[in-house]
């Protein structure tokens, strides 16, 4: 059984979905909001719908896919825009919508490569991605939820891969790939502790230019917190290596 079946049928995990906070998700969900009245939107990885819900009140022709069963049943709920699809190919044309993003989906994924390319591949030229993850490769932080991620000796090698994987974007581009991870299977059930990329912001620009967009932003808050605390967060380098990976792009080719 591969990863993605983990979550076909799932009850738990839609129920874990269903119980998220409306705050969680709002800074996504806004990064989606595009200048145009009525426009496509794609959420993959939909979950339960809250995001599809939300932009579909705000005016905006929102769809949403996912793998998982329980998590379609609820979300169609909030729209009927919101269906199952094979976590491979979207079921959508080419250049179809104004905005496609995905929130916590891509640590999860069996080929991320493949999937930030399927991402560029619906939205339009001019068109926004939005991506959302965990970095796996944080070396400045705290309550780190990852055994990746704790300690000051994963903090350090964590560093020294990122700076590995900058050395090789540079010498070595076509050879660039995701790291992947074992994931951790809890009982009772878990989010993401399962994830199995390493899911950071250096390589998710990568990928996004490799395929045709211009960054926007690059920040490691994935929600809303005080605008003083966010600009200090997000003002250098820096953000590289902590938190998130909130990526903010724009296709162009």
């Amino acid at each position: 059984m591969n990863h993605q079946e983990t979550y076909r049928h799932n009850e738990a995990y839609a129920e874990f979905l269903a119980n998220e906070s409306p705050h969680f998700h709002a800074k996504y969900t806004d990064s989606l909001c595009v200048p145009r009245a009525g426009a496509r939107t794609l959420d993959v990885g939909c979950g339960v719908g809250q995001v599809v819900g939300s932009l579909t009140e705000r005016g905006y022709e929102a769809y949403g896919v996912d793998v998982s069963e329980p998590n379609i049943a609820r979300a169609q709920k909030a729209s009927p825009r919101c269906q199952m699809y094979d976590g491979k190919r979207l079921p959508f044309p080419n250049a179809h919508f104004a905005a496609a993003g995905a929130f916590n989906v891509l640590e999860h994924v069996e080929a991320p490569e493949e999937f930030i390319r399927e991402l560029v591949r619906v939205a339009e030229t001019g068109g926004r991605i939005v991506i959302s993850s965990p970095n796996f490769f944080r070396a400045i932080g705290f309550r780190d939820y990852h055994p990746k991620m704790r300690g000051l000796t994963n903090k350090f090698l964590n560093w020294k891969r990122l700076c590995e994987k900058r050395r090789q974007m540079k010498t070595d581009p076509q050879a660039v790939r995701f790291d992947r991870m074992t994931p951790i299977v809890k009982e009772p059930f878990s989010a993401d502790d399962d994830a199995i990329v390493a899911t950071n912001p250096l390589e998710i620009e990568f990928f996004l230019r490799q395929f045709g967009c211009e960054m926007e932003s690059i920040s490691c808050t994935d929600r809303y917190v005080a605008r003083p605390v966010d600009f200090v967060l997000n003002l250098t380098p820096l953000r590289f290596l902590m938190f998130n990976a909130f990526v903010i792009a724009r296709k162009v080719r």
